[in-house]
């Protein structure tokens, strides 16, 4: 097993990670940025270093520094976390020449599955069912406009090496297709330095439906069951259930193995999650495949009992994985909301500034995932998601109920956050009934939430009265947070600086 992890990530995935290490009697060593240099993580780690200024590219998104780092300091593994470098195959193949692990898959699965079309590709090849479309990029509007006309309006024009919703355009006529072919690309390159699109049939009102994988450098393939993803906002999750409610014993049984089918075909080890596009009448497209930890992680531990990062340490270790697939059982109902400095009802802007007050839920089946605290200070730099609340419970409803009851407990104080709308999404009829698909946000609430203005972004008396109050203590107090001298090494900022 491995001496020590250095953990290329930052915020509530850091925490997660120095966690399950401190479990395994690993001694971990977290990464800041100037942004960062009083956070969570870099106080919860055995071992923090200063890595660069707040702008990622000089200091999560680093590659050089990060690896000279962990030379350093004797690390024999880095773990990712998710986003910054957890997919890039150039890191990896950088870090496996230095002689040090990388937790996570082979940079060949990920160069596979990193571009769209390859991917949908080898899907095909590998029967995996794909959105009907092309598996090479479009080479011209007249390419494009012949194809829609085979598969028929609406279609889908999207990125080849990206996601997120970025470089995607619904077209519904050849009159639209050369304007949103041109906006497609640009946007694209943009975002991830490639203009190729490809084309796909748009599906109405779809779900999205991924499962959770694991698999070992031996051979060995299990799948986690399903997640529920439909609950989104500009083609970004906030809400996400495992079970999903929509999904039978039979459906179940087909995608879990076309998820395993998946992960066989570009030979992945690691824990990973295959992405799918489900209809009304439960026929399931292969979307994407996400070769890294996922952030919604946490509800497929609730209901199965397993440590996913515990998982992908062992595995990446050389070990087996730990379960038989006949071991693993699905145990009552799990929900995750994403807790966003964000304000839903100003174009779902983003928020900084200080954390005033953070008072969490708690109580049976309760979970919270967060890398903040009283003090801690929300970036313009990073992504604004300061937590993620899981709650469990027996079943869909009592999980519903508990979940409702925390949002209620939760109260943050200094940045305007998505609670309120949060709120909202859980206690709506549709929701409660399981009857929505990836459009519910925008048809059951974009109306209301431009009407309603910024004097709902808190949806209480009581929220107001929790943010004057610590308001009145922060100023009274001003509070300071030291770094230990014996925790925090000070020699590698002279290194760096």
């Amino acid at each position: 097993m491995f001496k020590k992890i250095l953990i290329a990530n930052r915020g509530e995935i850091a925490v997660r990670i120095i966690r399950a290490c401190r479990e395994m009697g690993i001694c971990s060593a977290a990464i800041y940025s100037d942004a960062d240099r009083k956070s969570v993580h870099t106080k919860l780690a055995d071992e923090s270093y200063h890595i660069g200024s707040s702008v990622s590219s000089d200091s999560y998104l680093n590659q050089d520094k990060i690896i000279k780092l962990a030379k350093i300091i004797g690390a024999d593994a880095i773990h990712p976390g998710y986003g910054f470098f957890s997919e890039n195959s150039d890191f990896i193949k950088a870090v496996e020449k230095e002689k040090i692990k990388f937790i996570g898959p082979s940079s060949k699965s990920v160069l596979l599955m990193g571009s769209k079309t390859s991917a949908r590709k080898l899907m095909k090849k590998n029967k995996v069912p794909i959105v009907p479309g092309t598996t090479e990029p479009l080479q011209s509007v007249d390419e494009g406009i012949s194809l829609s006309k085979e598969l028929g309006y609406p279609v889908l024009l999207k990125a080849s090496a990206g996601g997120g919703g970025k470089g995607m355009r619904k077209i519904n006529s050849p009159n639209e297709f050369e304007s949103a072919y041109d906006a497609a690309r640009r946007e694209s390159k943009k975002a991830f330095a490639s203009d190729e699109v490809y084309l796909e049939k748009f599906i109405e009102k779809p779900r999205h439906i991924e499962v959770q994988i694991i698999a070992d450098k031996k051979g060995n393939y299990r799948h986690l069951f399903e997640r529920e993803c439909s609950i989104q906002r500009r083609h970004q999750k906030i809400i996400e259930e495992a079970p999903s409610v929509f999904v039978d014993d039979q459906t179940r049984k087909k995608i879990t193995q076309a998820a395993i089918n998946a992960a066989k075909a570009c030979e992945y080890f690691n824990a990973g999650t295959i992405e799918f596009l489900m209809d009304s009448k439960k026929n399931f497209y292969f979307l994407e495949m996400n070769t890294r930890l996922q952030v919604e992680h946490p509800v497929t531990e609730m209901i199965t009992g397993i440590d996913l990062v515990k998982e992908q340490i062992s595995i990446a270790a050389g070990n087996k994985i730990s379960f038989s697939q006949s071991e693993i059982r699905m145990n009552g109902h799990a929900i995750e909301c994403r807790i966003y400095a964000e304000d839903a009802y100003n174009n779902f802007l983003p928020s900084s500034g200080k954390i005033y007050h953070h008072h969490h839920p708690a109580g049976p089946g309760v979970r919270l995932d967060s890398g903040f605290e009283p003090g801690s200070e929300i970036s313009l730099y990073y992504d604004p998601l300061i937590s993620k609340l899981i709650c469990w419970a027996k079943d869909r409803e009592s999980a519903i109920q508990r979940m409702q009851r925390a949002l209620f407990e939760y109260r943050i104080a200094g940045v305007v956050t998505n609670i309120a709308f949060l709120k909202s999404v859980i206690g709506h009829s549709k929701f409660k009934k399981g009857k929505f698909d990836i459009n519910f946000i925008d048809e059951k609430f974009m109306n209301s939430l431009q009407k309603t203005g910024n004097d709902k972004r808190y949806d209480s008396l009581q929220d107001a009265a929790v943010i004057f109050s610590a308001l009145i203590r922060s100023e009274a107090s001003s509070p300071s947070y030291s770094i230990n001298s014996n925790h925090h090494n000070t020699w590698q900022e002279q290194m760096y600086e």
